[in-house]
């Protein structure tokens, strides 16, 4: 069938729906492939509300527990003895902060550094493909086994547990996360601005200090909280615990045992101590919120810079 050529001044109309079966549109639950669908759908959700119970009932456990025992008095006084009552853990809350800034002046300068490198290295460097290849390894590193090479090669020589070495294997955890966010916001970076440096004639340290690096600080700044957010497990073998605050005459004490929120959780949550096991549920509900809230930031910032760009 042939249609007719179209004359001078004439217009052929079509009809876009010409042709189409809309009884195989039909969404019917007598139809084979819509039963199908919807019950694999039902399925699919029903199986997805079953696996989110048990975390939905953990998270309510510790805001319920936790939240009991909460007061300001719990971050003004030091841990309590095993038969006193009351007490707080404001010296692992301080002690936290501390090790984890150790860890951040550790880990940021280096990750920045080695991102950049990775970010400007030309195609095809075996150097940065190793290193780049490195960090994606670690970004799978067990935390225990950062807080056993803190160990061996700090805490053993140094003669002792101290803050230095718990931040020494926080930075560990923290680095691989910080560099590969470093290099893929520098590589975000439009090369508009980049070639605009060099047109006006920036020497590559001036542009990458003036231009790619205050461009990306967004996308560098995310990385840094999101590797601040991850576990500190590596403290019980490298920070240890101490019921005193980190500081005192005026001096603080890096060197020393330090007490931390994660090894105040794990001694106190089997302790038969009632008082202690209730300060263990209120530290784990401090330490969530700070990481929720370092979590909530950085992705925060992250959508921000999406929406800049």
């Amino acid at each position: 069938m042939t249609m007719p050529a179209a004359t001078a001044g004439s217009s052929i109309e079509v009809n876009p729906f010409d042709g189409v079966d809309f009884a195989e549109l039909e969404h019917s639950l007598r139809r084979p492939r819509t039963l199908i669908n919807v019950l694999l759908s039902g399925l699919v959700s029903t199986l997805t509300l079953l696996a989110l119970v048990p975390l939905f009932y953990v998270v309510w456990m510790l805001a319920w527990r936790g939240g009991q025992k909460l007061s300001l008095s719990l971050f003004t006084e030091r841990p309590p003895a095993p038969l006193e009552e009351g007490g707080g853990f404001g010296n692992a809350v301080v002690g936290t902060l501390v090790i984890v800034a150790l860890a951040a002046l550790i880990a940021v300068p280096f990750g920045i550094l080695v991102g950049v490198f990775l970010a400007e290295a030309p195609l095809g460097n075996r150097l940065a493909q190793a290193v780049r290849f490195g960090a994606k390894i670690l970004t799978g590193f067990p935390s225990i086994l950062a807080g056993v090479f803190a160990y061996g090669a700090i805490v053993l020589l140094a003669g002792g547990f101290s803050a230095v070495a718990g931040a020494v294997a926080l930075a560990i955890l923290m680095l691989p996360t910080i560099i590969l966010t470093a290099e893929d916001a520098i590589r975000m970076v439009p090369a508009k601005m980049r070639d605009a440096a060099v047109g006006m004639g920036a020497t590559p340290t001036q542009r990458i200090l003036m231009v790619s690096l205050p461009t990306a600080f967004p996308g560098i700044l995310t990385g840094i909280m999101l590797a601040i957010a991850r576990a500190a497990a590596p403290l019980l073998f490298t920070a240890l615990f101490s019921n005193f605050w980190p500081f005192s005459g005026g001096r603080l004490h890096l060197m020393q045992p330090t007490g931390s929120l994660a090894v105040l959780i794990y001694n106190f949550a089997g302790s038969p101590f009632e008082n202690q096991v209730e300060l263990a549920w209120a530290a784990a509900l401090v330490l969530v919120l700070l990481v929720l809230t370092v979590n909530l930031a950085g992705q925060s910032l992250s959508r921000r810079q999406v929406a800049d760009q």
